[in-house]
């Protein structure tokens, strides 16, 4: 099953900034691939995805999901994100750096 991708206005902000940040381009070249793999296959083995508890869901009974962008980097860029709002539909709430 391939999923939709959304993005909530804090994703854009965020892959915006990264986008207009060429010594960031390795990053963003990550954070795509893994974006590209999670439209695929949510549970792909190198996203490393998992439950995440300190982010509010954006739909009600939803919950949060991480998912790893870099692995062994320090401050490795994560993917946080949300089933929905539809049935086939991923939301991306944030990418950041490993909090």
């Amino acid at each position: 099953m391939v999923f939709q991708i959304i993005y909530t206005e804090r994703a854009k902000k965020d892959l915006d900034e990264l986008k207009a940040d060429k010594s960031k381009k390795k990053i963003l070249k990550a954070i795509i691939k893994s974006i590209k793999f999670l439209a695929q296959n949510p549970k792909h083995p190198s996203l490393k995805t998992h439950q995440y508890y300190s982010i509010a869901p954006v739909y009600p009974g939803q919950r949060v999901w991480e998912a790893y962008a870099q692995d062994k980097t320090p401050a490795a860029y994560r993917v946080f994100w949300c089933y929905g709002p539809k049935k086939n539909q991923i939301t991306i709430i944030s990418i950041t750096p490993h909090p």
